[in-house]
């Protein structure tokens, strides 16, 4: 796959301590966070293009396990690798690091394995995210996560499942945001356990708009996999809360998931952005 920046944006990622930092033209763009006493690695903040403030948010004190950017799950094998409490089970980066920086893109990747005390670990994964910027009031993470089941594991349905942001509180459609699927449905109650190829949420910051969509690869297991969202600021492509026989999903021992997904953090509507023509560009290997 061939990424560029039409603007010739540089964009460069500095690893220091736990983090690894990541500038677009000078401007600080987020942060991969993967120290030890965290749940899981996560991105935050994650800045927009026009205010350069973050359209996530996270440690908010009613879900205080929503950690902005994030990917995780819970009722794996009887743990927990996704809600607080680090005992119950965590998602450990061992191998964090910078591929690519200082030209028109950053790619950083990562090796973690989910542990729990007294219980063998049921997965490890490895994932790659490569930052772009297309446009200057648009910058995109590209995602491809590849899980694999060291035993057989059942996940328990759970809405609590896979790749997922958490809104800043000023963009929520409580607060006047917009949520909207590919097929033009808004808020929760349009789009909650709807399969859509992406969703964008968006909402006024001052004189500007500005937000984030997610899409799904087509060729994700499950795709299009239905939306967990909440009004308050939440999606998440979530297939776990919808399994087949209703009750669990079920991966055998050896089975690998290629996970893929586009970030888009961007100014304006999804119209504006042009949402619906990045997918088709997504879709179609750009």
């Amino acid at each position: 796959m061939t990424f560029f920046s039409s603007d010739g944006a540089k964009i460069t990622a500095e690893k220091i301590g736990s983090k690894i930092n990541v500038t677009i033209d000078g401007k600080f763009f987020t942060s991969y966070i993967f120290s030890d006493d965290e749940k899981y690695p996560f991105f935050f903040p994650v800045n927009a293009p026009l205010s350069g403030g973050s359209v996530t948010s996270m440690r908010n004190a009613i879900y205080p396990h929503h950690s902005s950017l994030f990917f995780g799950c819970d009722l794996v094998n009887g743990g927990n690798y996704w809600q607080e409490g680090l005992e119950r089970g965590r998602i450990i980066s061992v191998n964090a690091r910078i591929i690519r920086q200082g030209g028109d893109s950053a790619v950083i990747a990562d090796e973690c394995i989910w542990s729990r005390p007294g219980a063998t670990s049921p997965v490890k994964d490895t994932r790659k995210y490569t930052i772009t910027s297309p446009s200057p009031d648009l910058y995109q993470i590209d995602v491809e996560i590849s899980m694999e089941m060291l035993m057989d594991v059942h996940i328990l349905k759970t809405n609590h499942s896979l790749f997922s942001v958490r809104m800043a509180a000023d963009l929520a459609v409580t607060n006047g945001g917009t949520m909207i699927n590919a097929e033009g449905e808004v808020s929760e109650k349009e789009t909650f356990g709807k399969r859509s190829a992406w969703i964008d949420f968006y909402g006024k910051r001052g004189c500007a708009t500005e937000g984030v969509a997610i899409m799904q690869h087509p060729s994700n297991p499950w795709y299009p996999s239905p939306w967990f969202t909440r009004d308050y600021g939440f999606m998440s492509p979530t297939p776990m809360f919808w399994p087949e026989n209703g009750e669990e999903t079920f991966l055998k021992n050896g089975t690998r998931l290629l996970l893929r997904y586009r970030v888009l953090v961007h100014g304006g509507t999804h119209i504006e952005a042009r949402i619906e023509q990045e997918f088709k560009k997504y879709s179609s290997g750009k």
